[in-house]
């Protein structure tokens, strides 16, 4: 058996090679792997022996040739193709191990060159993988380290590779190809003439690896699978461990996205109560069972069968009081020993563990250090809207204070508080909020007016009082008519984006009502 080694990343190479080579297998390799291989003693061919031609152009010919793609190539059940390999004294390869330049790492740094991304676009590994995938009955083709071990395993145990793992590792190598392809692709179309990087490439190619079949999609008829970026934002819902509970539904994935996108925006403890997508009940607390129960009273009706998240750890006292509910899916990124068997109790809930990335909640981080999307995509019809994802954080210093009345130090928070939930509401989106917590959300309505007169409804129905709270709308009011509904609903504060041709109006009427108005000078829909 003979195993052609060429890999730009060494990592568990050498024990991979050694094991081989006590195995029987006669090592061919390149470059830098072979003087590897050699320095530490190992039996090393290389591949310029191999062919009777030299590397030449600074390495970037030295496998393309028909001794090395013949020996990959050719069909052991094909006498006529035995015959072509004897008539010209190729030997097969058996296996190829290879792992390509790291394109995708050196354009991720900062100040790559297009020299420097052109000069790391591997060209003869790609061909060498292609051609032993295609031969894949005949020929296993390993293209990353973590493959080593199970190969080791089979060929210690019967001295070959089974079908199904020649095939699997055949279907992993085109994968690994076309997300390497796709890299070069997306950032070569981001160049423009003057040598700038565009935002939006002019071709775009998804990434993506499934991790899961689910049961079905949003309604039963419908089929669904779960799929992660090939490099998962840390912190972000794609990395998180279930540790108890059925398996998660396409809704339950949705709404828990909702869930823990709003409540990691927070940097002090802080619920998030999520149904349908939509928070309806959010707070900040002392601890995780402070903020649980003001989030709670928000809504208790929708909070039934809801999905929950926390940013802080989830102790005894807090669990005690989740379990009193039905919930579909808790989310935190800790629980106590204690905490996690009383879920065992419940054994049908979810129970999710996701480590918030280190910066969370704070600002002047990078969307990725962030455990944040970088962009947002939406599929229509046979297209694809792209968009760079809402990131945007507010703080006091953005605030314009536009009414006669100015605002006290609380309402100021409030406002923030009831601006950072109102960011995470289906537009149109009015929130009320009172010393950190949600009093009363109303969500995905064609008209302003009806999710202001909704979250009046939800309030009423949850025994809470509107007075003295902040206001905060998603998108400016067009006409006064939606402050005034608010307003009437006991609000003394507002916080809205501004920018509407009758602002006058709307300031007037806050400056008639005695009520505080602040612009953001954004906006947050969210459809």
């Amino acid at each position: 058996m003979n195993a052609l080694i060429s890999v730009s990343d060494k990592t568990g190479v050498v024990d991979f090679a050694r094991e081989l080579h006590s195995l029987g297998v006669k090592l061919l390799s390149t470059g830098g792997t072979a003087k590897l291989l050699a320095d530490l003693g190992l039996p090393v061919t290389e591949v310029a022996e191999l062919t009777g031609f030299p590397e030449m152009l600074d390495g970037r010919v030295k496998t393309l040739h028909p001794k090395v793609h013949g020996g990959l190539l050719a069909r052991r059940d094909l006498p006529e193709h035995m015959a072509a390999l004897a008539a010209h004294n190729i030997d097969t390869i058996d296996l190829l191990v290879v792992n390509l330049y790291p394109f995708e790492a050196t354009v991720a740094k900062a100040g790559c060159t297009l020299e420097d991304a052109i000069e790391n676009i591997d060209i003869g590994g790609p061909a060498m993988v292609r051609s032993a995938a295609k031969n894949w009955k005949d020929v296993g083709v390993l293209t990353d380290s973590s493959q080593y071990a199970i190969v080791l395993a089979e060929l210690k145990a019967s001295g070959k590779l089974t079908d199904k793992t020649k095939f699997a590792l055949s279907v992993a190598a085109f994968n690994r190809i076309s997300q390497y392809d796709a890299a070069i692709s997306d950032y070569l179309s981001r160049i423009q003439e003057d040598g700038s990087h565009a935002l939006f490439p002019a071709q775009s190619n998804g990434r993506f690896v499934k991790l899961q079949d689910l049961r079905y999609g949003e309604n039963p008829h419908q089929q669904a699978a779960f799929y992660r970026d090939l490099y998962p934002a840390p912190g972000s819902l794609v990395t998180a461990k279930q540790l108890q509970g059925k398996e998660l539904s396409y809704n339950n994935i949705a709404d828990a996205d909702a869930a823990w996108e709003c409540v990691k925006s927070f940097d002090v403890p802080a619920c998030v109560i999520v149904k349908h997508a939509n928070p309806c009940g959010v707070a900040v607390g002392d601890d995780a069972l402070q903020a649980y129960e003001k989030a709670f009273k928000t809504d208790p009706t929708s909070a039934f069968g809801g999905i929950i998240a926390f940013n802080r750890t989830v102790d005894v006292p807090a669990a005690l009081q989740i379990s009193k509910q039905f919930v579909e899916v808790l989310m935190a990124p800790g629980y106590t020993p204690e905490a996690l068997e009383l879920f065992k109790t419940k054994a049908n809930v979810r129970v999710m563990q996701i480590e918030l990335p280190e910066n969370t909640g704070k600002t002047g981080n990078s969307d990725w250090d962030n455990g944040r999307n970088a962009m947002d995509v939406k599929r229509v019809g046979s297209g694809l809207l792209m968009q760079t994802a809402d990131n945007h954080e507010l703080t006091l210093a953005d605030l314009k204070v536009v009414s006669k009345v100015q605002p006290t130090q609380q309402q100021l928070q409030d406002l923030l508080f009831a601006w950072k939930v109102a960011k995470y509401v289906k537009s149109n989106a009015i929130v009320f909020c009172a010393s950190g917590m949600t009093m009363g959300v109303g969500a995905g309505q064609m008209s302003r007016l009806d999710s202001a007169r909704i979250a009046s409804i939800k309030a009423q129905h949850a025994g809470l009082t509107l007075e003295n709270t902040a206001v905060a709308s998603d998108a400016f009011f067009p006409f006064r008519d939606g402050l005034d509904v608010v307003v009437d609903a006991g609000a003394t504060s507002v916080i809205q984006p501004g920018g509407s041709m009758r602002d006058p109006e709307v300031i007037a009427a806050a400056n008639e009502r005695g009520v505080v108005m602040v612009f953001t000078g954004v906006r947050h829909f969210r459809h």
